[in-house]
C-alpha cells in the first residue's frame, strides 16, 4: 500500500476545518489515512533496517500523533495538518539524531540533523569542529550529499561563539546553532509506488551525517590523562 492522493485531500480538508467536531465526523477518513501511512512506516522500518539497527522498533515507536499539544502554544488548532514519523535505533523517543519524514501538501520532505541541540551537544560539536573539522566537511561537502541535500539550514550566531576567534578557519561551521538538512518530495513522488525506495535512498545518503552527530553527542569521550 502506498500513500494516495486521498491523504493530501484529507489533510487539506482538515486544514480548512481544524476543529474537533469536523475531525470526529470524519473519523473514518482519518482512520483510512492513518492506516495507509502506517503501512508506509512499516515498510520503511524494514528498508531502513538494512543499514540501521531497527530491532524491536514498531510503527508506534516511529509515528507521531496528529493531535497537537496546545498547552504552551498561541496556535490553539487541535490537530496537525501533516503526517510525520521518525526512524532510529530505539525509536523516536531514543534521543538520537534520526530520519524525520514529513508528509504535507507542498511541504513533504525527509530531513535530519541538529535541529534543537542542548547546550552540551552544541559545545561538543564545536569542540569537534575546532579539533578536526575534516571528517564533518568530508561528509557535508561530498558531491552526492550536496546533490541530495544542498546546504544546511538553521540559525547561526552573528559573530563568533564564546571561546572562539572570529578568525578561526572554520568559523562558518562554528557559528551554526542548527545544522538540519532537507530533501523535498513532490506530491507525485509521495504517491508513487516506489516512494519507500526513494525515501530509503535519501536516508542512506544522510546516514554518515547522523552517524557523525550521534558519535559526537553520545559516544565520543575525551581520553583520560594520567598525571
Amino acid at each position: 500500500m502506498s500513500i494516495t492522493n486521498n491523504t493530501f485531500e484529507y489533510l487539506q480538508d482538515l486544514k480548512n476545518n481544524n476543529n474537533r467536531e469536523w475531525f470526529h465526523a470524519n473519523k473514518k477518513r482519518y482512520d483510512t489515512v492513518k492506516a495507509n501511512f502506517e503501512e508506509t512506516i512499516k515498510a520503511l522500518i524494514v528498508s531502513i533496517g538494512e543499514f540501521e539497527n531497527m530491532t524491536g522498533v514498531q510503527v508506534k515507536d516511529c509515528n507521531y500523533r496528529i493531535a497537537r499539544d496546545v498547552r504552551f502554544s498561541l496556535n490553539k488548532d487541535p490537530y496537525k495538518t501533516w503526517l510525520s514519523a521518525s526512524f532510529s535505533e530505539g525509536g523516536r523517543k531514543s534521543g538520537k539524531m534520526d530520519y524525520y519524514l514529513h508528509i504535507q501538501e507542498g511541504e513533504s520532505f525527509l530531513g535530519g540533523g541538529m535541529y534543537s541541540p542542548t547546550p552540551e551537544q552544541l559545545a561538543k560539536l564545536r569542540q569537534e569542529i575546532d579539533y578536526n573539522a575534516k571528517e564533518l566537511k568530508d561528509i557535508i561537502y561530498n558531491p552526492d550529499f550536496v546533490r541530495v541535500f544542498g546546504e544546511a539550514e538553521g540559525e547561526a550566531v552573528k559573530s563568533a561563539p564564546k571561546g572562539y576567534s572570529k578568525e578561526h578557519p572554520e568559523i562558518e561551521l562554528l557559528r551554526k546553532k542548527q545544522m538540519f538538512y532537507w530533501h523535498k518530495f513532490t506530491k507525485e513522488e509521495v504517491c508513487s509506488p516506489d516512494f519507500v525506495k526513494k525515501v530509503t535512498e535519501v536516508c542512506r545518503t544522510l546516514k554518515p551525517f547522523l552517524d557523525f552527530l550521534n558519535y559526537v553527542f553520545f559516544e565520543h569521550q575525551e581520553p583520560e590523562i594520567d598525571l
